[in-house]
């Protein structure tokens, strides 16, 4: 069969072990940066099997009804938000997503942001390649106070360290997230406002639904201290848009640490938190790690090979016969 894989636009896929697991097949891989939809129909017209890189290209209805070839989707990890369902429902097409996650990856870029921005890693080592000193003072964690929005699996880990470094850890979120922090000897806010103005570093934490779509506004972000950092590895929906950029230049937080955008991929440097010197960035890459990319990819390899050698799939639609 062939099998495509668009949007490697790190250049990495073909590097993994799993790779062979798609041994017979006519691989094709492409390295284009989110290209406009004609180029990414020709690349894919004769596609019968795409394996798409976790959300960075949405699979519209228009353009999958220029798909005439395709029969499966082999999701790398779980959220298929990205496809349209009901469009590969009526075209026939069926999708299967990965079961697996990996909460450590997502954990680990969270605490490597909050360090490397309190500790200002980034400047000091643009510093000393000049051969310059740094002028102030680097921020401490033992005694201050971090904020976990949302104490699920990604957010406990996050949690723990924070508490091994010796501060104090404040929980906000559902209930779940509220009984969780009890049970692991953590303090809980009493609402959403107490959470941003106490934490010296907060980190969203919460999953993306319509209901905290926007969940963190202007003013939750203006109650924050002008010392204090906020860490955004989840979703960058969860702030309401353009509020983060202008609570920055205000002063209200001083800081934030970033890797997720509303619009992927950012390119060509072209994002207004870019642009402020109180904003740590990196481009999504919490889960570019090896060991990672083989989980994801490998379950995704494994379904797209059973398809093609007829074995059946647990599917997350129900493709009308063709």
């Amino acid at each position: 069969m062939i099998i495509a894989i668009p949007d490697d636009y790190h250049n990495l896929v073909r590097t993994l072990d799993c790779m062979r697991l798609l041994q017979g097949h006519e691989v094709r891989i492409y390295n284009d940066t989110a290209p406009p939809d004609a180029d990414l129909v020709r690349n894919l017209q004769d596609a019968e099997i795409i394996v798409p890189i976790r959300e960075r290209t949405r699979f519209t209805r228009d353009i999958i009804k220029q798909l005439p070839q395709l029969k499966l989707f082999s999701q790398t990890g779980r959220s298929c938000h990205h496809i349209d369902l009901e469009a590969c429902n009526e075209q026939g097409i069926a999708v299967a997503a990965g079961s697996h996650a990996s909460p450590y990856t997502v954990a680990e870029q969270t605490w490597a942001m909050i360090l490397g921005s309190l500790r200002e890693i980034p400047v000091e080592t643009a510093l000393m390649k000049r051969g310059g000193w740094r002028n102030r003072f680097s921020t401490g964690l033992k005694g201050r106070t971090l904020g976990v929005f949302g104490l699920g699996t990604i957010g406990a880990l996050v949690a723990a360290t924070g508490s091994s470094f010796g501060m104090r850890v404040l929980v906000w979120g559902r209930e779940s997230s509220l009984d969780a922090a009890r049970a692991a000897g953590y303090d809980t806010a009493n609402s959403q406002n107490e959470l941003f103005e106490q934490s010296d570093v907060l980190t969203l934490m919460v999953r993306l639904t319509k209901d905290t779509r926007g969940i963190v506004n202007a003013g939750h972000l203006a109650l924050m201290k002008p010392t204090a950092l906020l860490v955004n590895t989840a979703r960058a929906e969860l702030i309401a848009p353009g509020v983060l950029e202008n609570a920055l230049q205000k002063g209200r937080p001083g800081y934030a640490a970033v890797d997720v955008y509303e619009n992927e991929p950012v390119l060509n440097g072209n994002h207004p938190l870019l642009e402020l010197d109180n904003a740590l960035c990196t481009a999504h890459s919490a889960w570019l790690e090896r060991d990672t990319y083989e989980l994801y990819f490998g379950e995704a390899f494994a379904n797209a090979a059973a398809f093609a050698s007829g074995q059946p799939l647990r599917l997350v639609n129900t493709p009308r016969s063709r």
